[in-house]
């Protein structure tokens, strides 16, 4: 990759974010995996209330994920994972919590899951592998956290505003 800036769009055209599957594609995916850890199957009318969509809507991405092989499903009826899709959506739930999980232990509080779900589809793998280290690092290491969270309280005292 070159070193001079692009637009976010300017990025994607380069194909840095070469996922095999779109944004969208993953929510719906990371849902069905959520709703896997209960139960064996999702239905299509309950997929669409989890993710705030219309049934159609749900549907058309539905068939797109059969057709990446991602999921079975019977039309109007039930959708269950493939072995594939078990294995990326295990990865995308994964790849959530983690940023999640350390978004919050860094002490973002404001609207905490709107950003989750905007970093999770822009973020390499690399990436989320060096936070959860990082996580991990500081959870072990009591002794770093509390001076780290000093560090944070007194820069935000002596910050005048916003960075």
């Amino acid at each position: 990759m070159d070193n001079k800036f692009h637009t976010v769009r300017g990025y994607e055209l380069q194909g840095y974010n070469k996922n095999m599957i779109t944004p969208a594609l993953e929510d719906y995916l990371e849902m069905i995996y959520r709703n896997s850890l209960k139960e064996p199957y999702i239905r299509t009318n309950v997929l669409a209330q989890l993710l705030n969509v219309k049934a159609s809507s749900a549907s058309k991405m539905i068939k797109k994920l059969g057709e990446l092989g991602l999921v079975n499903y019977i039309k109007y009826g039930i959708v269950t994972l493939t072995d594939e899709g078990k294995k990326l959506g295990e990865f995308l739930l994964n790849r959530h919590n983690i940023i999640e999980n350390f978004l919050s232990f860094i002490g973002c509080t404001e609207d905490t899951l709107i950003q989750v779900e905007l970093i999770e589809h822009i973020i390499s793998t690399d990436t989320v592998k060096n936070i959860q280290i990082l996580y991990d690092f500081f959870k072990i290491n009591k002794d770093i956290l509390e001076k780290y969270v000093n560090y944070k309280n007194t820069f935000i005292k002596s910050s005048p505003g916003p960075l």
